[in-house]
């Protein structure tokens, strides 16, 4: 995956606009490589305090960076009302922002989500979903309808046996994956026909998954774009195997898309079969004062790099924004942050790092 460093590749940069948004905690799905955006499963959270928070515990899911990141409270559900549309105009205001990225948990849990998406769209932003499509057939339409923009669908497993095998032991059950399966098929289907754009993320764990991926490629790529995505728990076993996918379909590097301001990157490659996929790649992106000090700021430590803001509701109602999955103590309330240093670093460095890139974009 050496590619991103080739000059006679087209390369075209934009800045970060992007808000993440933990909308709910709930999840029907145990994934083992789960990072539950950085904060502690709720369901097994709630009478234990910040120092004593696991990062496993009876519901069988995981987060798995709970423990070692520092985090100080408890996601709580976030709901369509004035505040919630408030909260995010200001964040947009204040930070150029232009895409409010819904995550979890699962998305399409949420009780009202068609709701918080026509909110968004109220405040100025397009709205975007990261979803396993749980729910998606039932709650999708209607999110069409309030204007939702995209989902990027998770993708586990495509056979029940290879979705039970990244479950936690007590939920490895095929009939259930089985179910899974059927709901992400059925939620892609009904994006397809609403016209919402639809991709497809694989998290390529390593090269036990390399048989998953090449039948997702064949199912799902002749009508939605896919994204193969290295794990972050998984290191160096998932970006070989990421490797030896492309080089078993031929697949010849065209492009590289570079988000100025925040670690995300893609590059797309042709295969053989004329086909068009994607590869996420995290850039060495630190910001420059606030990382500096680091425990985990080293070329191994580092998973994510600096991706992005965040935004959470705690459960005793603050709104606090993030900026590392791996160090959640960095949280901030939201007028702390939006009337402090760490929001005008983050500014100053993303103009900064999109004038330095912007000359090596294609013209």
């Amino acid at each position: 995956m050496n590619d991103f460093a080739r000059s006679d590749i087209p390369t075209y940069v934009q800045r970060d606009a992007t808000l993440r948004v933990k909308i709910i905690d709930a999840c029907g799905m145990t994934c083992t490589f789960c990072h539950n955006e950085g904060t502690p499963v709720a369901a097994d959270n709630r009478r234990r305090i910040a120092e004593a928070f696991t990062p496993r515990g009876r519901s069988g899911r995981v987060s798995i960076y709970t423990g070692s990141n520092g985090a100080t409270f408890l996601p709580r559900t976030i709901f369509p009302d004035e505040e919630f549309t408030d909260v995010v105009a200001r964040l947009r205001a204040a930070m150029r922002l232009a895409e409010l990225h819904l995550t979890g948990g699962e998305p399409t849990l949420h009780p009202r989500l068609a709701e918080l998406i026509a909110r968004g769209r109220e405040a100025g932003y397009r709205v975007c979903m990261t979803s396993n499509g749980e729910q998606g057939a039932g709650v999708l339409p209607a999110c069409a309808e309030a204007g939702l923009d995209r989902v990027n669908f998770s993708v586990f497993g495509t056979t029940p046996a290879e979705l039970a095998e990244v479950q936690h032991a007590r939920y490895r059950n095929t009939a259930r994956a089985g179910d899974k399966i059927d709901a992400l098929r059925e939620s892609i289907a009904v994006c397809v026909e609403h016209g919402i754009v639809a991709s497809v993320n694989l998290v390529v764990l390593d090269e036990a998954h390399i048989d998953r991926v090449h039948r997702v490629l064949d199912e799902y790529s002749p009508m939605l774009s896919v994204r193969l995505l290295n794990s972050l728990d998984h290191g160096q076993p998932s970006l070989q195997a990421i490797d030896r996918i492309l080089t078993d379909r031929g697949a010849v590097a065209e492009a590289h898309y570079v988000t100025a301001g925040v670690s995300g990157a893609r590059t797309a490659y042709r295969l053989e079969d004329g086909r068009r996929i994607f590869v996420k790649r995290i850039r060495p992106v630190r910001l420059p004062d606030t990382c500096v000090g680091c425990r985990f700021n080293n070329g191994s430590d580092c998973q994510e790099g600096y991706y992005g803001l965040r935004l959470y509701r705690a459960t005793d109602g603050r709104w606090m924004v993030g900026v590392c999955l791996q160090r959640m103590d960095l949280c901030q309330p939201l007028e702390e942050f939006l009337h402090g240093s760490l929001a005008t670093e983050i500014t100053a460095f993303r103009a900064d790092e999109y004038a330095r890139l912007a000359p090596l974009a294609a013209s």
